[in-house]
């Protein structure tokens, strides 16, 4: 092993319980959803980990089929990683992995089957090499298994060592509290939604999930917080020969920057320059502000990003004039 930390890795970041259980999360945590398949630049791969870790973020977060074009590669790439060079430092790490999407052919590898998530989580783990996960989501509702089924495979995963705590991913407020009512009779320690959420998106507050979260005592990561690199300066003059819009338009696409959205771009940077902080650091910033908020995840192509993002943790508290600026740029109230 070459890596080493620095010492000085926590001195300069916030940690937060999740809801009211005893895990905390950095307030900036590093997905793999992008960046690490199988056609990414593995050196930079580990750049990315090693900037993340130096500087105190400690949960990382992946899922079964990520990894772009071959699903399960970012797991086989970052299970590399904790095998070469980070693996001293599981002990000081938070590691997820979700199942709920398609992963293989055939009735048994999608939605939220007992079979399903059980068997995946399996197969997770020999990707990643490891014993156990800190977290296991079901990564989405299944309309079509019951609850208590799919709940009780999360659970049988913490029963048997594989996982030391579960979480929902794309839930709303009302499933999300039927799901935690039969984890809590299961004793299951359930801690945690993932949800997206940011200044454009405001779906977590219209569908509850917000409100069950601060009810309920859970705690949510926010996953998109930037929208897909939309609240950044990287698209106010153009779109970049090098940008996920160029480089795939799958999960963004070039219709996304229209004339009325760039508006609200210039007008949102406008608002975080005169706060002394870039457009990121800003939309950061306004989901952290948010009492039920534990983390966000944060994608990154350069170690630079990662950087540039932990500086949304110093972002000066919002004022009622700002967030009123903010909802009429982005609401038109």
């Amino acid at each position: 092993m070459s890596y080493i930390a620095q010492d000085n890795r926590y001195e300069n970041i916030k940690y937060k319980s999740s809801g009211i259980s005893g895990l905390k999360l950095p307030l900036v945590s590093l997905g793999l959803w992008h960046n690490f398949g199988a056609n990414d630049n593995f050196e930079n791969m580990k750049d990315l980990c090693f900037t993340a870790f130096n500087n105190g973020i400690t949960h990382f977060d992946i899922a079964n089929n990520y990894g772009f074009p071959a699903v399960g590669s970012a797991e086989e790439n970052f299970g590399k990683i904790l095998r070469e060079e980070l693996g001293a430092y599981r002990d000081e790490m938070i590691i997820s992995t979700k199942a709920g999407y398609k992963m293989w052919e055939g009735p048994y590898g999608d939605f939220g089957s007992r079979k399903y998530l059980l068997s995946s989580l399996d197969a997770s783990l020999k990707r990643l090499g490891l014993d156990y996960v800190d977290i296991f989501y079901h990564h989405r509702p299944d309309p079509n298994t019951p609850l208590e089924e799919t709940m009780g495979a999360l659970n049988q995963a913490v029963k048997s060592g594989k996982a030391l705590y579960v979480g929902l991913s794309n839930y709303d407020g009302e499933t999300m509290a039927r799901a935690a009512k039969i984890l809590d009779e299961l004793h299951c320690p359930f801690v945690i939604n993932q949800n997206r959420y940011s200044i454009f998106d405001r779906g977590a507050e219209a569908n509850g999930i917000l409100d069950a979260c601060r009810e309920l005592g859970k705690g949510m990561i926010v996953f998109s917080p930037l929208a897909q690199g939309l609240l950044t300066e990287r698209y106010i003059k153009g779109i970049p020969n090098d940008s996920r819009v160029r480089t795939s338009g799958i999960y963004l696409k070039e219709s996304s920057l229209d004339e009325k959205t760039l508006g609200k771009i210039t007008a949102l940077n406008a608002i975080a320059k005169e706060r002394g902080e870039s457009l990121a650091q800003m939309a950061l910033a306004w989901v952290l502000r948010k009492e039920e908020v534990t983390s966000v995840l944060v994608g990154a192509s350069k170690p630079q990003q990662i950087l540039d993002n932990l500086g949304s943790m110093k972002s000066a508290p919002f004022t009622a004039e700002e967030l009123a600026k903010i909802d009429d740029i982005v609401l038109g109230k």
